[in-house]
């Protein structure tokens, strides 16, 4: 009876859709159902990363020692690239007769699943861009009396800057002019389910009226009821410009000229000043009340500069006759400064066509010029990083292609390590490789880390938590490198928002360096604190220093002082200089070359805007 009830199982086994696998503790596969057969071809007798993965090695997501060596339940996700199947995956222990334990492992394809959730996150975020993007008006409201959610064209045509404020308004009072119109459309949408081109009068932020088209249909929920409106609104007011034109022209003149950020003279043909605007008083420093009808122009350009403009304006060799487009002059104050610019001038002729004065506007361009030379450095900064990036690029490729052998390497020396006694000499030999190799894959991922850094979520921390955790971590390593180790936590130090595992990393490479710096042995100090805005970390160490002519470079890609050919590729200091500026914040260094070094981090307090 046993046996025919074993039958069934498995033929029932064999029928089910998803794939069935059991290996024993030796990677060996024991048994694969039709749906794992019909997948990854027929396995049973061969190691199961050569049935399963390609012969590509151990499965990165396989759970082999903690089903077999703890006998844990896990479950997961994994994306097969040679069969290109999404696989939901169990692994789970078995107990056999013999008391031996197995590893079964049940993978169902989701791949359809995750088709259909790729389709539907594009679909939303195409009705998404729609909403945000759409010139009119969009609205969704509730029955109630709010707005639930409004695009930033509404929000524009009532005059409103900030969502969060609008949606908090009563729409019957703040918006309708009165809440029985607001009850007259509640009562027409809902007798004819929708309404097209609805006229309705409106009141802005500003509280002016604003007429609009309103296009809505009802909103129900699953029972049929009515829980609010979504549509479109379109502004039909006309812009006000009446109240511009009325203005005189002179005054209109008078205020554009007045308020130009260039200096405007004006004179007469006897030097007379007539015109002297704001923009003027800021470059020559003299208000208008002490120049017009008080100075002539002459007074103004040094030396004979008056008498050169105004034949340059009559010549036909600077933009036509009556015109200077633009020549650079550089204009001294009364209080001795220099202003770099470029005056263009023109002469104002009557209706007979006689010379009556002439007009100067003179553009500071000291600001121009000095970005012009910041740009000029800023090209050669962006030519190095070009180059960076591109190093970038290929430590990237690099440090991908060895991490896959050199798991596989670290796999098999876990591996021999059990089949060899602890007091074996050969067993501090693995010990010895393992280490090796994990420094390898250590260096590997900072190497990713420069060439394209963790995006991981950010949360609310506590850095004297995270400092603790690695204190602890390097307590023993401390005491055998004779460090003595110190530090002065801020007691109630307020939360940052920041990813747990970057700034692990960033403290890490920071005591590692300090560690470093004293071979011999030394003194390890963390400080933190605090203020309303800010958190700060001090590390100082007793260790060799940095030199002055590195202190400006130590956070720069690839530059290093350490001859270890791992240790030495200069990537710790700037993968943490990048981490903080994510987050935030900043990191300044003071050394002196024999006395130590002193790093201060300072990273933004959860809610305080960056």
């Amino acid at each position: 009876m046993t046996d025919i009830k074993s039958s069934r199982l498995v033929e029932a086994i064999k029928a089910i859709e998803d794939g069935i696998y059991i290996i024993d503790n030796n990677y060996n596969v024991e048994y694969m159902n039709h749906a794992m057969i019909k997948i990854f071809g027929d396995g049973v007798g061969k190691k199961c990363y050569e049935a399963i993965n390609n012969g590509k090695g151990i499965c990165s997501w396989c759970k082999f020692h903690e089903v077999f060596d703890n006998g844990e339940t896990h479950y997961g996700e994994v994306y097969m690239d040679h069969v290109k199947k999404h696989f939901s995956l169990m692994e789970l222990p078995i107990t056999n007769r013999d008391g031996t334990r197995s590893k079964l492992s049940l993978y169902r394809d989701i791949t359809r699943d995750k088709e259909q959730q790729a389709r539907l996150k594009s679909s939303e975020e195409g009705y998404k861009r729609l909403f945000e993007h759409a010139g009119c008006g969009v609205f969704i409201s509730s029955k109630q009396g709010r707005f639930l959610d409004v695009n930033p064209a509404f929000l524009k045509m009532l005059g409103y800057t900030k969502k969060d404020n609008f949606l908090a308004l009563d729409i019957a009072t703040d918006l309708y002019l009165t809440p029985e119109d607001r009850r007259k459309f509640m009562e027409t949408v809902e007798k004819q389910g929708r309404v097209v081109d609805y006229d309705v009068v409106w009141r802005r932020r500003d509280g002016n009226m604003i007429q609009v088209l309103l296009t809505s249909h009802v909103r129900y929920d699953e029972s049929g009821s009515v829980i609010g409106y979504e549509g479109i609104v379109v502004d039909q007011s006309h812009r006000k410009m009446m109240e511009e034109k009325t203005k005189k022209a002179y005054n209109f003149l008078d205020q554009t000229i007045e308020c130009s950020p260039n200096a405007i003279m004006a004179a007469d043909l006897k030097g007379n000043v007539l015109i002297w605007n704001k923009g003027a008083e800021e470059v020559f420093g003299e208000k208008a009340q002490d120049v017009i009808g008080k100075k002539n122009i002459k007074d103004v350009y040094a030396g004979d500069l008056a008498k050169k403009v105004m034949k340059m304006i009559r010549s036909s060799d600077y933009g036509g006759v009556g015109k200077l487009k633009s020549y650079p002059l550089t204009f001294t104050g009364i209080d001795g400064k220099e202003t770099e610019g470029n005056l263009s001038a023109t002469i104002l002729y009557d209706d007979d066509g006689k010379e009556i004065a002439s007009v100067g506007s003179f553009v500071d361009l000291g600001e121009r010029l000095a970005m012009e030379r910041k740009l000029s450095e800023t090209r050669q900064q962006l030519l190095q990083s070009e180059k960076l990036a591109a190093m970038g690029r290929l430590t990237s490729q690099i440090a991908h292609e060895l991490n896959n052998p050199l798991f596989g390497i670290m796999n098999t020396l876990e591996l021999m390590k059990t089949e060899i006694s602890p007091q074996n000499k050969r067993r501090k030999l693995l010990d010895m490789s393992i280490s090796e190799t994990m420094r390898l894959a250590d260096m590997l991922k900072k190497m990713l880390s420069f060439s394209k850094p963790d995006q991981e979520r950010k949360i609310n921390i506590n850095i004297n938590t995270v400092l603790d955790e690695i204190i602890l971590l390097y307590e023993k390593r401390f005491r055998e490198n004779s460090v003595k180790f110190e530090y002065q936590f801020a007691e109630n130090i307020p939360m940052v928002n920041a990813s747990k595992d970057q700034l692990r990393q960033v403290f890490l490479n920071m005591i590692s360096n300090a560690m470093d710096a004293m071979p011999e042995g030394g003194n390890l100090k963390i400080v933190t604190a605090y203020d309303k805005n800010q958190v700060s970390i001090i590390l100082s160490d007793t260790g060799i220093g940095i030199r002055e002519e590195h202190l400006e470079k130590i956070f720069d890609s690839f530059f290093t002082t350490k001859t270890d050919s791992v240790k030495g590729v200069g990537l710790g200091l700037s993968v943490c200089y990048g981490f903080v500026k994510d987050h935030g914040g900043d990191i300044k260094v003071e050394s002196r070359v024999g006395e130590g070094t002193t790093f201060n981090i300072t990273l933004p307090v959860s809610g305080v805007e960056q």
